[in-house]
Parts: structure tokens; C-alpha cells; sequence
């Protein structure tokens, strides 16, 4: 007797199918270029009898809609428009401002060690020179 079981058999004794245990993988989106794009708008755009877009349709396993929103896309722009959108997690605009910050934090370090490193080699040179490095103060 074999281990896989094909079929079982309910309370009233008919058989019913066992579904197949394996996983499949998840679907992926369809994701059209560009290209492809203007490529059936201008054949649909072509067609001038009654069927011919169905046909055209059924041929590339395509909806209507998809005429439909890529036609909108097209009166938007030209090719940019036809480009496929980006997906995915939004970016956090605190997270673009802290990013900015930082920069400007990094710029200001950096600025401010290049004025101290001046006013010590300017102390050397006073005292080298023999010169008052700190005005007195007048009272």
C-alpha cells in the first residue's frame, strides 16, 4: 500500500480529494516596461473595427483597464508617465530633516576645528614672536 493518500472517503462514503499539500509561491505582480507600454496603446489606437481590441487583448492577456489607465498615464506625460510607479515603504520626512541636520552639525564641527587649530598656531606665533597673546583688559 502506498504512503500518499490521493483520496479519502467522507461519512457517506464517497471520495473526495485531498488538496496537495505544497506550498506554492507567492504571485508576483505583473510589471509592464515602458515600451510595452506604448507599444499596444499604438495598436489599440490602430484598430478601427468592431473586435479588434478584444482580439487584441485576448491575445496579450491584458484587461481593458489597463487600456483605460495607461491612455490617462499617456495625456500626462509622454514617456515618463508610462514608466511603472515606485513601490514600497514611504520615507519619513523626520528622518529626511535629521539627516539634514546632521550634515549641518558635521559642517559646523568641521568649520569650528579648523578655527581653533587657527587661533592655537596663531598663540604659537605670539609667543615665538614675543608678542601679548590676550589684549589686557582695561578697567
Amino acid at each position: 500500500m502506498s504512503d500518499q493518500h490521493v483520496s479519502s472517503s467522507n461519512r457517506n462514503g464517497a471520495l473526495t480529494a485531498v488538496p496537495d499539500p505544497e506550498v506554492r509561491p507567492k504571485a508576483q505582480r505583473r510589471q509592464f516596461t515602458a515600451e510595452y507600454k506604448a507599444l499596444i496603446l499604438s495598436e489599440a489606437d490602430a484598430c478601427h473595427s468592431p473586435g479588434q481590441i478584444g482580439a487584441l487583448l485576448r491575445r496579450e492577456g491584458l484587461y481593458a483597464s489597463y487600456l483605460t489607465s495607461w491612455r490617462r498615464q499617456r495625456t500626462r506625460s509622454t514617456l515618463a508617465g508610462l514608466s511603472p510607479k515606485a513601490r514600497g515603504p514611504k520615507t519619513n520626512p523626520l528622518a529626511a530633516d535629521n539627516a539634514a541636520q546632521a550634515r549641518e552639525i558635521a559642517r559646523l564641527q568641521a568649520k569650528l576645528q579648523r578655527a581653533e587649530t587657527i587661533i592655537a598656531v596663531q598663540k604659537k606665533l605670539c609667543t615665538l614672536l614675543g608678542l601679548p597673546s590676550e589684549p589686557d583688559e582695561q578697567p
